[in-house]
């Protein structure tokens, strides 16, 4: 595999995501969803990475993550899909690859596109049609993000000074939902990509 053109640096934030071979589902039961999260938190922790924004779909997954110094956060990712997958082989009895091919990282490069993408990740469970609401799928940080579960996957210095009530996050979030602000064009460009 030719090496990753992108290089991870301290204090920038990227958008890292992934989904299962073929589209297949990644997460089984509520317990593959939680064993996948305490691999990112513990990797992110040895890494010294922030988790920002995160959710973990049926068939894929999306963070949002800020490298806090020279560790790279993309070496935290391959470990805990690598660990992951393997994981799941073993406790469904299964063989071959979980992904398809390895994780994607984008450099989020403007606080505007920053700011629309942990709303693009909180809203993926409603564009989907899994969830009637952000705040109905359990697999984001999204709660956390309103101040109505106590999680540790979050940054929530990051949450306050970006928006500084929960209010105000939901609003944001329900403008992206019912389209009634234009997207970033780096954002506009991944949506096209997939």
């Amino acid at each position: 595999m030719p090496a990753r053109k992108l290089k991870f640096e301290p204090g920038k934030y990227y958008h890292i995501y992934n989904r299962g071979v073929g589209k297949r589902s990644i997460f089984y039961r509520h317990e593959d969803y939680m064993n996948f999260l305490q691999r990112f938190k513990e990797n992110t922790a040895k890494t010294n990475a922030s988790i920002i924004a995160y959710c973990l779909m049926p068939n894929h997954f999306h963070f949002l993550l800020r490298q806090n110094d020279e560790m790279s956060v993309g070496l935290a990712v391959q470990r805990i899909c690598l660990g992951y997958a393997k994981h799941l082989n073993i406790k469904y009895e299964e063989q071959g690859a979980l992904f398809a091919g390895r994780f994607q990282a984008i450099l989020v490069s403007t606080d505007e596109y920053l700011r629309h993408l942990c709303r693009y990740i909180h809203a993926n469970p409603v564009i989907a049609g899994i969830a009637l609401t952000p705040d109905l799928w359990p697999y984001s940080n999204y709660l956390e993000w309103i101040g109505q579960r106590q999680g540790t996957l979050v940054d929530l210095e990051f949450v306050q000074k970006h928006f500084p009530t929960p209010e105000h996050y939901i609003s944001f979030v329900k403008g992206y939902l019912t389209n009634s602000h234009a997207l970033p064009e780096a954002l506009q460009n991944y949506l096209a990509a997939l």
